[in-house]
Order: structure tokens, then sequence, then C-alpha cells
């Protein structure tokens, strides 16, 4: 399905850090679990055992932060080796405004963050890309 003039609002929540905004592209709202292969003797068939949920990338491009001092903040913690698990929704909204589907994300960690290309004759997002890891998403 594509909406024209659609956007993604962001909102995830961590402890003492909130990261919300709206977002032109999202991807990364995959996720993949191991499984382990497990027959018991006498079987005709294998039985399978969740093993692990494999980290998937989350990619937040072109957006507007509505509070760029918490994305600083949490930035300035992941230099000093604090990694701040954020959860919280992913909405999908038309050029109306109204939510069209929902993603929640949970266990999330700032991996990347790109700032605009700074450049005075062109206008530009406050936020050109914003990765992070994260656990799942329904």
């Amino acid at each position: 399905m594509w909406i024209s003039g659609a956007y993604f609002d962001v909102y995830l929540l961590g402890t003492g850090v909130v990261l919300a905004g709206g977002f032109s592209s999202v991807t990364g709202l995959d996720m993949e679990v191991d499984y382990q292969v497990y027959t018991e003797g006498g079987s005709n068939y294998p039985r399978y055992y969740f093993n692990n949920v494999k980290p998937q990338r989350l990619v937040l491009e072109q957006g507007i932060v509505t509070d760029v001092d918490m994305v600083s903040m949490l930035m300035g913690m992941v230099n000093q080796g604090m990694s701040v698990p954020l959860a919280g929704t992913i909405i999908l909204k038309d050029s109306f405004g109204t939510p069209q589907r929902e993603w929640a994300v949970v266990g999330a960690h700032l991996v990347k963050y790109v700032g605009p290309r700074l450049d005075s004759n062109q206008a530009s997002a406050a936020v050109t890309r914003i990765e992070l890891m994260h656990n799942g998403c329904y």
C-alpha cells in the first residue's frame, strides 16, 4: 500500500530519554528468530525450539526530532559507555494525519546518528538518519 504524503510518527522512551519526531522513511521493522532443531528418539519429524531473536537495525531517515537536546543527551550517554534501551511506537500516518498502521518496538539502542548537511542555500531536515539496533517489533 502506498500513501501519498505519508509520514511516520516515532515515539521511543527510555530511562530519562525520549526520542520523538516525524520521519519520511522508516526501514528495519523486521524480526528474525533462530530456532534449534531437536529430534527425539523414535520420532519421524523434528521439533523446533526457540533459541534466540536476532537483533535488527531500525533506520529512521529525513525527519524532525521534536527535542534535539534529547538526541544530544542520548549520544552523550553512549559516548560515556551507557546504552539506554528504548521502547515505543512507530505510527504510519497519511497526509491528513490519520493513523494507518502502528508498530511497537522493544529493546532499541542507538547505533548511529547522522545530522543534516549544513548548507545556507538549502533547507534541510533536522535529522538525516538515526540507526537503532532492536530486539523485535510487533
